[in-house]
């Protein structure tokens, strides 16, 4: 890529963001918006920060309000409003932040001369990107050892904040857990595959036996989990019925209240409409009444229970043992709090599961390879010099003065980035139906799928395919080339990613803060129900799933490339600085975090860092080899044992205590509780948060005003 589409690329993406974020600014001061962009503060009823004079300029003028609101969030406020695990996401990017700040200050200044100096490349092409990279410096040359030092030096480093943060959010883990101590999964395990009572013909009384048995001291009740798909159904549709009866009073009232006598054909037609949906609520009532028996209930018995004990030391003892020779009956784990249960996947018998996660593994897989095909089309685009030689109809493309320039430039990262947006939504898709017992679950399994696809297609794919189009085109004119082209693989790419990091971020960012989507479904559902736009907030969960995986890819393309291109670096800074304001404002006013895992996003983030300080380690040890130094090839093996002997040490010291809950911080919240008098309250309001959805008491309002006539006689 010349510099001419890199500049060009940078200049389109700087100029998205130059007006998307006045205009997101002018769209957030509207009140007819403020269920796209203060969907959150809405759903609780909070102040609006609107202006109260519906005529003020201000209105209609750009600021910068959002932005100076963003950087006076405290670490404290996100974790007492949103949680912990939307504060994992604030500091995955302050971790960028302070990590790729201090690489671009050393790379800048160090690397950066070094690699310029080494004056290889001749005949004016100094102005490239390869001017700046690895592959400028002559093999064999001592100026590589320069390199070497900085890869310690930011693996170290890297490794330090890594360390840092896992202790630190450790002990906001502890903290959190404290505070949350009234929650009912502290005192609650899900037992799974519970054997059927050849007595009694059932499981529940299984259950009661065997906890009051083994548990005689600690043991409260169960709620047994049952196959309630008609129910909840049921459910559904009565409350879809009373919703419609509700509307036809009030419309009625408000007709009425107008004392018209050309409304009383319509008022009598509405009468006999909201009759007849009263009786259709009625056989509904009747029929859940009777799938609620305790009878029927029984024949859809599941192997699935919630125990509760009286104590959150018990529960925790209960959850980490194995209560029987056969390892296939009475599983226990510790329950997930009440909103994180995936009611549907309690229906999939423990079993399975290993089938239904290959099932997801075999799709995952297929997606990841069909997927290539795009890849190597956007590597094939941003390769024009070589696209031209193997299809030369593209020349057409150079007719058009500039066009070639955002052709190869931008035009292969936005399309990319394109294709991208819709892989989180389907590994979320397929990780809802690996199984998994709990949403968190759910989101973390699609974490990890979305990641490593990223990983295996958008950056080794793209180094692979954009690498074999200039090697294809090396071997055939200089086939004595291909070992120093080889060499420049990994640091050909650079440019690719520059311009990938810039469209993720100053596009992607702009467009996530400006909600297009929203805005258009907004506006359209405004058209066809008439001139009134939607006042119910557009509320959605924090999608984990998708901001997690993309920007771990972004780390990881900055830390592979702080050796190989340090003119990478500047960029990352300026793509997780913006990332921190937007994601701040969008946890404080757009998305609701649903559920509340205490950080165990965290040590998948740690995971997905290491591996990339690790992959940045190997790539240097083939770059070092193909550039003729072989002792700073060797150099660089014990750096990677001593970073995996640091991985080790961090699963050993931090990784348990966020799989378990530590019997230690269990007696210490009992303690506490039992001083206050609480202890008894909170296990008994434990049982009652885990029942299934449909044999929850509903009230249905408008059966109660059924009674009032619309029209009075």
């Amino acid at each position: 890529m010349n510099p001419h589409s890199l500049l060009a690329s940078a200049a389109i993406n700087i100029g998205l963001a130059l007006v998307t974020l006045p205009l997101f600014s002018v769209l957030k001061k509207q009140p007819s918006n403020a269920p796209i962009y203060y969907a959150r503060p809405l759903s609780r009823r909070h102040h609006l920060p609107f202006d109260d004079s519906s005529s003020s300029l201000n209105r209609f003028l750009p600021s910068l309000v959002w932005l100076s609101r963003a950087f006076r969030v405290t670490e404290d406020e996100i974790v007492q409003a949103h949680g912990l695990d939307a504060l994992v996401i604030i500091r995955l990017f302050k971790f960028g932040i302070k990590f790729f700040t201090v690489c671009s200050l050393v790379g800048l200044v160090v690397l950066l001369p070094t690699n310029y100096g080494a004056q290889e490349v001749q005949n004016g092409s100094y102005f490239t990107m390869d001017s700046f990279t690895i592959s400028n410096v002559k093999r064999g040359s001592n100026r590589l050892w320069v390199h070497f030092a900085f890869l310690c030096f930011i693996s170290l480093y890297g490794m330090y904040l890594l360390y840092k943060e896992y202790n630190e959010i450790l002990i906001r883990r502890i903290w959190q857990i404290q505070k949350l101590k009234h929650r009912p999964d502290q005192f609650t395990i899900v037992v799974r595959e519970i054997p059927l009572c050849i007595e009694h013909k059932a499981r529940d009384c299984c259950v009661d036996h065997f906890f009051s048995k083994h548990y005689p001291n600690t043991y409260y009740s169960y709620q047994m989990v049952y196959n309630t798909e008609d129910l909840e159904e049921s459910v559904s549709q009565a409350k879809s019925l009373a919703r419609k009866i509700e509307d036809l009073t009030e419309s009625s009232m408000a007709k009425r209240r107008k004392n018209k006598l050309s409304l009383l054909g319509l008022l009598h037609q509405e009468t006999s409409k909201a009759a007849f949906l009263e009786e259709k609520l009625q056989a509904l009532c009747h029929r859940i009444h009777q799938l609620q028996c305790k009878d029927t209930l029984q024949k859809k018995e599941l192997p699935v229970a919630f125990v509760t004990f009286k104590s959150r030391s018990g529960a925790a003892a209960a959850a980490h043992l194995q209560h029987h020779s056969h390892p296939l009956l009475w599983i226990t784990e510790l329950a997930p709090e009440p909103r994180d249960v995936s009611w549907r996947n309690m229906r999939v018998s423990y079993r399975v599961v290993p089938l239904y996660k290959l099932g997801v593994l075999i799709a995952a897989s297929l997606l990841t390879v069909f997927f290539a095909i795009p890849v190597t089309a956007v590597q094939g685009i941003a390769k024009y010099e070589k696209l031209k030689q193997w299809f030369p109809p593209a020349r057409a493309v150079q007719l058009i003065p500039g066009l070639s320039s955002i052709v190869t430039g931008y035009l292969p990262s936005a399309v990319l980035k394109g294709f991208i947006y819709i892989v989180p939504l389907t590994m979320f898709a397929m990780a809802k139906i690996a199984g998994c017992i709990a949403r968190s679950k759910e989101e973390i399994k699609a974490c990890n799928m979305v990641f490593y696809f990223l990983v295996g297609n958008v950056f080794f794919w793209s180094v692979l395919s954009g690498s074999l189009l200039d090697l294809i085109g090396q071997f055939i004119s200089h086939p004595k080339n291909v070992p120093s082209q080889l060499a420049g693989a990994v640091s050909a790419q650079a440019d690719f990613f520059v311009t990938y990091i810039l469209t993720d971020g100053l596009s992607g960012f702009s467009l996530e803060l400006l909600q297009p989507g929203m805005l258009i479904w907004d506006i359209l559902k405004s058209c066809v129900h008439g001139c009134q736009r939607e006042t119910s907030p557009y509320l959605y969960s924090l999608p984990y799933f998708r901001i997690i995986p993309l920007v771990s890819l972004s780390v990881l393309i900055g830390i592979v490339y702080a050796v190989v291109a340090p003119l990478l670096l500047p960029f990352l800074i300026l793509y997780f600085c913006l990332g921190y304001v937007v994601y701040v404002n969008q946890i404080r006013d757009v998305y609701e975090t649903t559920y509340e895992t205490c950080g165990q996003y965290w040590p998948y983030i740690h995971h997905y860092i290491l591996l990339a300080i690790i992959l940045m380690q190997i790539t240097m040890v083939g770059l070092f080899g193909l550039k003729l130094k072989p002792a700073a090839s060797i150099s660089t093996i014990p750096l990677i044992l001593f970073t995996w002997m640091f991985n080790e040490y961090c699963k050993m010291r931090f990784l348990p205590s966020f799989h378990h809950y530590t019997l230690q911080d269990a007696a210490e919240n009992d303690e506490l509780d039992e001083k206050c008098g609480l202890l008894e309250l909170h296990y008994e309001n434990a049982i009652n948060a885990y029942c299934p959805p449909g044999l929850r008491p509903v009230n249905f309002m408008a059966s109660e005003s059924s009674s009032t006539p619309l029209v009075s006689s």
